[in-house]
């Protein structure tokens, strides 16, 4: 019964604290959110552009597109925001200078733009190759081929994965509290050192996190069984 005194974790008063402070925890919701999107916005271009160049038959653009995938795929994210966020500080002598906010789109966008990136990748090569040689033969750039005729095709095959990786990113938009960016995880660890209520302020994160998250994995998981469907019939 000691969870359940006023001393304890799970006490009734520390959630009636939580509940008065929500404002701090609907700040830093708000923040993942935009940081979410605006990472979002920068892996789906970076995920087309090499994904178009990985499917390419330029070895320069395959091979630069290869080296852009393992990078990021073979780093961690945390590494990448000591370094964006310091170490540019530092090698330029104070001259560049990121905010978290930005330090946390670039970082998050260029980790999963590489595995976005898979993911087009996998969808266009899924689409027969001889529609892309017929489109090429007609007159079409390739640029105008992938965008007209084989990206519209390759959306079903894409779009379960590339929303289970639309989930990760805004998980991993968690890793910004290392640099005290106004988070939902730094908003959590703040207000729980200042307060001791640790349990109601990680729980809370969970419960905001899954928020964001649980729609997106329920609709790819529904559009994946909907996927298997169509191609059994």
């Amino acid at each position: 019964m000691t969870f359940l005194t006023v001393a304890g974790p799970f006490a009734l008063s520390r959630w009636v604290e939580f509940f008065q402070n929500f404002g701090e925890f609907a700040k830093g919701f708000l923040y993942t959110l935009g940081l979410s999107i605006g990472a979002l916005a920068l892996a789906m271009v970076l995920g087309i552009v090499f994904a178009a160049m990985s499917s390419s038959k330029n070895k320069f653009l395959q091979i630069l597109s290869r080296i852009y995938v393992e990078f990021f795929q073979n780093t961690p994210l945390l590494v990448q925001f000591v370094f964006v966020y310091y170490g540019l500080a530092i090698l330029s002598d104070g001259a560049i200078m990121i905010s978290a906010f930005f330090t946390g789109v670039i970082c998050v966008g260029l980790y999963h733009g590489a595995y976005i990136a898979e993911v087009f990748r996998s969808g266009i090569e899924a689409v027969p190759k001889g529609q892309t040689e017929a489109a090429l033969s007609q007159g079409f750039t390739y640029a105008d081929t992938m965008r007209l005729i084989i990206i519209p095709q390759a959306v079903r095959t894409i779009l379960p994965p590339l929303t289970n990786q639309v989930v990760n990113l805004i998980k991993n938009t968690a890793t910004v509290a290392i640099i005290s960016g106004a988070d939902i995880m730094f908003v959590a660890k703040t207000w729980s050192f200042d307060t001791t209520n640790y349990v109601p302020a990680f729980a809370g994160a969970a419960i905001l996190y899954f928020i964001m998250c649980f729609p997106l994995a329920t609709w790819a998981r529904r559009k994946e069984e909907a996927n298997k469907k169509a191609y059994s019939l």
